[in-house]
């Protein structure tokens, strides 16, 4: 009799308890259009491209990875989010790049201009497959989480790194981008306005090679010119694109002492109030305060590479 009434149940739409609450299956990886073309020497230095059908030139959705510079993959686009984007006549691409750790190894300094360096050369290798590809190169929005977040507002925010009088063509494209979307983003690798801002935050010292943020704030001094350059809140100007920042957790409050201190939305009032003097269009998005238009950074780049 409980098996009959079960069955019934089913049949009328109601099920059980675990069948209601079982998730759909995500979609399966969608078949990508160009995969690990090399955009550098090092094994890391790859990009995988998802080819958006389309008559004409479409935006571009550009990936990367977070993992604290040290670790991560391009895979973690997910087939849900690019499916997301091709539904709306974008196209995406996925990039690899190398670690802090790598940098060390081949002697970069300071290491993590191995990772940010190689996001402006990967953006600029895609930038010249335009026609290729059937990508409007004017039109590349990038995302990311954590250290990828970073990345992406480092490349918004710095100057174009393009040069105009290379012998090498890769090189005199540009490395712009029209907006960016990011997730848990560190926006400054200087300790002095971190721990104003947040007094219990202890992230970034691997950037520079040294193994705690002590180290940096007893090192300040002599390593200001490298914070200023692989810090994207240095570098904003009235000239740059829409940007949205995404948190999780509670409305970020100036001085709290955050539990995830390292990802917390405090970064984001930061990176608002020095855009706000410039005149960038940007929205911040936390938990505990959502936005009317844009759940996530998806619809945001969505909404901006479709105008």
């Amino acid at each position: 009799m409980k098996q009959l009434l079960c069955t019934l149940l089913v049949l009328c739409g109601i099920g059980t308890a675990s069948a209601q609450e079982k998730k759909k299956d995500p979609p399966p990886p969608l078949p990508k259009t160009t995969e690990t073309l090399k955009y550098g020497d090092h094994e890391r230095q790859v990009i995988d491209f998802w080819k958006a059908p389309s008559d004409k030139p479409t935006p571009l959705f550009l990936f990367i990875h977070g993992g604290g510079w040290r670790g991560g993959d391009k895979s973690g686009v997910g087939a849900a989010r690019i499916k997301a984007f091709h539904d709306a006549g974008i196209s995406v691409a996925a990039i690899n790049y190398r670690y802090v750790q790598n940098g060390v190894e081949m002697k970069v300094e300071p290491p993590v201009k191995a990772p940010l360096g190689d996001a402006a050369r990967a953006l600029q290798t895609i930038r010249s497959k335009a026609a290729e590809w059937n990508i409007d190169k004017s039109k590349i929005g990038a995302s990311g989480g954590s250290a990828g977040a970073c990345t992406s507002l480092w490349l918004a925010f710095h100057d174009d790194m393009a040069d105009p009088n290379s012998k090498d063509p890769i090189a005199r494209e540009s490395t712009r981008l029209y907006c960016a979307a990011v997730d848990g983003a560190q926006v400054t690798l200087d300790p002095k306005p971190l721990r104003e801002w947040i007094p219990n935050y202890t992230y970034g010292a691997h950037a520079f090679g040294l193994a705690k943020l002590e180290d940096v704030i007893e090192k300040r001094e002599s390593l200001l010119p490298w914070i200023k350059e692989y810090s994207p809140m240095e570098h904003v100007s009235k000239d740059d694109p829409p940007i949205c920042l995404v948190y999780g957790g509670p409305a970020p409050v100036k001085g709290d002492k955050p539990a995830d201190a390292t990802h917390s939305g405090i970064m984001g009032l930061m990176l608002m109030e020095k855009m706000k003097e410039a005149g960038v269009d940007g929205i911040l998005i936390c938990t505990g305060k959502p936005h009317e238009k844009y759940k996530n950074a998806t619809d945001f780049l969505i909404d901006r590479l479709k105008k």
